[in-house]
């Protein structure tokens, strides 16, 4: 049997909707509803644009929130987010939300998405995510791929919303290279790589 750990995140990943707690992996918890009653968000004037050199020290933040490091594992091989190609979502001077991408086996491949959980809801990732498919078509690049861990629901609930599809699912790479389960989001055991991919119009 493998032996399950709790995931150590530096920061909350997400707000809860009812009394705006910050909410560790593990005590969050989703909820089914109608569409008349999702949490609603003031709008938001936001920008996206790619990352110059004096956004590193905000890039590193954000990573740092996320993950601990800028350091990303998926697809079987490590990526540095600070040589990948950013996008951020900014409000003025204030980083909302990054999506880092490079190419791998000839398509765009999301090395790391992360949206600030204050500005979540507010079509910010929407924004970085079409941003990126604008990306990949300018590079003449017919698809984009994307990676979540087994327990990561609310990430692989938007990709699926964003036109990604289900590739193939790397059945206990997490667990197996950690050398435990970790807990992750709702405290589900974090086992496998879920793979997606999204057609591209160039």
């Amino acid at each position: 049997m493998i032996e399950r750990r709790e995931v150590e995140v530096p920061y909350p990943q997400y707000l809860c909707p009812v009394d705006g707690k910050e909410l560790p992996l593990a005590e969050a918890r989703m909820s089914v509803t109608c569409a008349e009653h999702q949490p609603r968000c003031d709008a938001l004037a936001f920008t996206v644009r790619e990352a110059r050199p004096a956004d590193r020290r905000a890039i590193e933040q954000i990573c740092d929130r996320a993950w601990g490091e800028t350091e990303i594992d998926v697809f079987g091989r490590t990526f540095d987010v600070l040589v990948c190609d950013n996008l951020l979502a900014v409000a003025g001077d204030d980083l909302l939300g990054l999506i880092s991408c490079t190419v791998h086996g000839g398509e765009l491949t999301v090395v790391m998405y992360s949206v600030y959980p204050h500005y979540q809801g507010r079509g910010i990732g929407s924004a970085l995510l079409d941003a990126a498919a604008e990306m990949a078509a300018s590079r003449s690049l017919t698809s984009m791929k994307a990676a979540v861990s087994n327990d990561d629901l609310p990430l692989l609930y938007f990709y699926q919303r964003h036109e990604f599809s289900i590739a193939e699912i790397a059945t206990g790479l997490l667990s197996d290279k950690l050398g435990y389960a970790g807990v992750g989001f709702a405290g589900i055991p974090i086992r496998d790589e879920i793979r997606l991919r999204r057609p591209v119009c160039p």
